[in-house]
């Protein structure tokens, strides 16, 4: 499925760090940054997730509601979590059912290998449910920078 802005974002329930269930029709009435990430405490994931950290008050400021997604299990979030002090939830899509539903899932190359994985990519939803904008090919230094901007404009 591709998605695209001016639709409504498609509804999924997820688990986050602590087990608690999280829908994304719960967040309705709030904006959402859902983000997918390829794993846990990586380089590039631990550089874009932090970002999102340290800009959090602008974010909470504006009612801003941060949804982090990767296929890592609850188990895995939540040392990531600690480990960073992140202040939002990180949802576990294990079976990558919402990365694909999101068309964060897809084939990837790494060091001249092949193989399905997830597409560092941002959607931004808007208190109607309704997607407002999609970063795709994510690069994650500067990333939080840039979906603040897409917030205020």
């Amino acid at each position: 499925m591709t998605i695209a802005a001016n639709q409504t974002a498609p509804d999924f329930s997820l688990q986050d760090e602590n087990g608690t269930l999280h829908r994304l029709s719960d967040y309705r009435g709030k904006p959402v940054v859902l983000y997918f990430y390829p794993k846990d405490d990586t380089p590039g994931c631990t550089t874009e997730a932090c970002a999102f950290r340290d800009d959090y008050s602008d974010y909470e400021g504006s009612g801003v509601v941060i949804l982090g997604v990767s296929p890592d299990s609850p188990k895995s979030h939540k040392k990531f979590k600690e480990k960073y002090q992140l202040p939002f939830a990180l949802l576990a899509d294990e079976d990558h059912q919402v990365c694909e539903l999101y068309g964060a899932w897809g084939r990837k190359k790494f060091m001249g290998r092949e193989y399905d994985g997830v597409l560092r990519s941002t959607v931004v939803i808007g208190a109607d449910g309704e997607i407002k904008k999609v970063f795709e090919n994510v690069k994650p230094a500067g990333h939080s920078a840039e979906v603040l901007a897409a917030l205020k404009g």
